[in-house]
């Protein structure tokens, strides 16, 4: 019998799959409904609310009491375990059909998380962990990248909405280019967090995320190996920086995004 980390990720991973279907199969219809959120670019389509409500239907009978977190419909962390959840990861992908979107379901309990999973609707990847049984990509195990240097590493990356965050934002990445291998901005932080366990690439760092953004993700970069540091972690990189990376350039790479003024917006 499994832990009762690895039947939380069950759950995430069968809610998760039921959603990311959901979303792919209704993309047609759903962008024809897009609102917007905190500024005009920060959209929302119908399949976000769907998503959600799927989500949380399923979680009501699979794991009565729970409290859910999401990020639509909103919701507050319970005393027992507390799904986080992002019907879609990447909604501006979405809308666009550039292929780099997930729903992301994590499990926490005592604001941390044990379990998680993250589906993309796209392309049927499915990226799972459970706190202290590793994380795995379609039943493979996960490891990270081992970098030789800074200066061979591949850094993931997001902006914020506002624009003036977004331009503080772009000056700081400009300022860390010549001493990185390159920069990926890819709109999804969920699968940014997955590609760092992948090796896919070296290390990421933003800004501004929801516990949503982060809470699967996160988990399943540091059960492949990863540094993780979550919000108020790392002060020196920012109040609400999320911070992932193969352990050879950690430390190395947060020195150089305070260097680039990471922490000063």
């Amino acid at each position: 019998m499994g832990s009762t980390e690895q039947h939380l990720a069950e759950i995430a991973l069968t809610v998760a799959a039921e959603a990311a279907d959901l979303a792919r199969t209704t993309r047609g219809s759903a962008i024809r409904d897009v609102g917007t959120k905190s500024t005009s670019t920060d959209v929302v389509t119908a399949a976000d609310h769907a998503a959600e409500q799927l989500i949380r239907d399923r979680l009501a009978a699979l794991r009565p009491g729970d409290a859910v977190l999401g990020e639509e419909a909103g919701g507050a962390a319970g005393s027992g375990v507390t799904w986080v959840v992002d019907p879609i990861d990447g909604t501006v992908n979405y809308l666009y059909g550039y292929p780099w979107y997930a729903v992301s379901v994590a499990a926490q309990v005592n604001g941390a998380s044990v379990a998680g999973a993250v589906v993309e609707p796209a392309s049927g990847r499915r990226w799972t962990a459970a706190r202290g049984h590793g994380s795995w990509l379609d039943g493979e195990r996960l490891r990270v990248s081992a970098p030789a240097g800074l200066d061979v590493a591949l850094l993931a990356t997001g902006f914020a909405y506002a624009p003036e965050r977004r331009r503080a934002q772009a000056a700081a990445v400009a300022r860390l280019l010549g001493r990185v291998r390159d920069i990926r901005r890819s709109g999804s932080a969920a699968l940014d967090l997955c590609a760092v366990a992948a090796g896919w690439v070296d290390a990421y760092c933003e800004r501004g995320l929801s516990r949503w953004d982060w809470a699967a993700g996160a988990l399943i970069a540091q059960e492949a190996g990863a540094v993780v540091d979550l919000p108020g972690a790392a002060p020196e990189l920012g109040a609400d920086a999320v911070f992932a990376a193969a352990p050879e350039i950690a430390g190395p790479l947060r020195a150089a995004l305070v260097d680039a003024g990471m922490g000063e917006f």
